[in-house]
């Protein structure tokens, strides 16, 4: 019971409920529907952003170009609707152009084995480049309204937005995969050890590239509802928006290393972050102020599992060593395996 209380989950949900407390307490207007709404719907994509981001993360990798994509498939929403295209055509277009952005970061990682790192880093840049090509500095807007209710509008007199309810949707989903079938089984198998998951037959790469193609779609995905929502479609659109996903995730108890982390720890974690930033700006924090108290959340979430290690280490170090160095397995060696058995030939005779 213990453990379950002290799980980095549960603290967040903790942490949730102190925030929304606080804001209901102080803030006047937090508790209202409009603002809740506004609250939910700030963080719309940065949570589309997570989600591509966590299996991603749990298998020991990394994608910094998903608001690249994002802006990138903002920017062609905008030129495809300047040129009379009707949106229902444009959707498809768009998801299957965030497709290929993935597939590139896969194709690259996977294929020609270059760190993930250096290559998203390349492609943030890369995207992001290609959006202004693309589109310019300029916006596109007057985006069909009757399509613009499902970013901006709430379901049934609610105060749940349909962007929300699409993320859970997404969030359900993949919450399912993860710990529920045998290719979440392969995410953390993976992330604890790759070498020790392709001996058990897992198809790493093929895993891995897939992961990469997943996480342009829920990019595009995003941008379409960024794009509906702000009716105005830009090549910086979510600009720095990879960074606060990535801290969403990682204060969600996701390991920078792989192998560890849970679906409803990313979603706390954004809860915590939209509410906190919902109550700061309606106390006129300034954005500035915010981006700090992000980073520092970032900084925290990176810190806290190595300092609990720590004193893990020094409360148990017995128990630790046998954890850290598990007693190592070698393979068979054929050949001496052929002598002491005796060859095909002899055991025939």
């Amino acid at each position: 019971m213990r453990d379950k209380i002290l799980r980095w989950e549960s603290i967040l949900l903790l942490l949730v409920v102190a925030v929304f407390a606080w804001g209901w307490q102080s803030t006047p207007g937090f508790a209202e529907a409009d603002n809740l709404s506004f609250l939910l719907l700030d963080y719309t994509e940065v949570a589309l952003l997570a989600l591509a981001l966590l299996p991603i993360i749990l298998t020991g990798q990394i994608d910094l170009s998903v608001a690249s994509i994002l802006g990138f498939c903002s920017a062609l929403t905008g030129v495809l609707w300047n040129a009379g295209m009707a949106f229902e055509t444009i959707v498809p277009l768009v998801l299957a152009a965030g497709a290929v952005l993935g597939s590139l970061n896969a194709a690259l990682i996977v294929r020609f084995g270059l760190p993930a790192l250096a290559v998203t880093i390349g492609t943030l840049g890369l995207y992001r480049g290609l959006a202004y090509v693309v589109l310019g500095d300029g916006a596109v807007t007057g985006f069909p309204d009757s399509y613009r209710p499902f970013a901006t509008g709430t379901a049934g007199g609610t105060f749940l937005p349909y962007a929300t309810l699409l993320v859970l949707v997404i969030a359900v989903l993949a919450a399912v995969v993860v710990h529920h079938t045998p290719i979440g089984r392969s995410l953390y198998a993976v992330g604890l050890g790759e070498q020790t998951a392709r001996f058990s037959g897992i198809r790493v790469d093929r895993l891995r590239f897939g992961l990469y193609v997943v996480s342009g779609v829920l990019c595009a995905i995003a941008s379409l509802v960024y794009t509906l929502r702000y009716n105005s479609a830009r090549a910086d659109n979510a600009y720095g928006m990879e960074l606060i996903a990535v801290a969403a995730v990682l204060l969600g108890g996701v390991s920078i290393f792989g192998g560890r982390g849970t679906v409803v720890g990313v979603g706390s974690a954004l809860l915590l972050m939209a509410g906190l930033r919902n109550v700061l700006f309606l106390n006129d924090v300034t954005n500035e102020i915010q981006n700090v108290i992000n980073g520092l959340l970032l900084i925290i979430s990176v810190l806290v599992p190595v300092v609990a290690g720590l004193l893990r280490r020094r409360r148990h170090p017995a128990a630790a060593a046998a954890t850290e160095q598990p007693p190592q397995q070698t393979l068979p060696d054929p050949v001496a395996a052929s002598t002491a058995h005796g060859s095909p030939e002899e055991d025939q005779r």
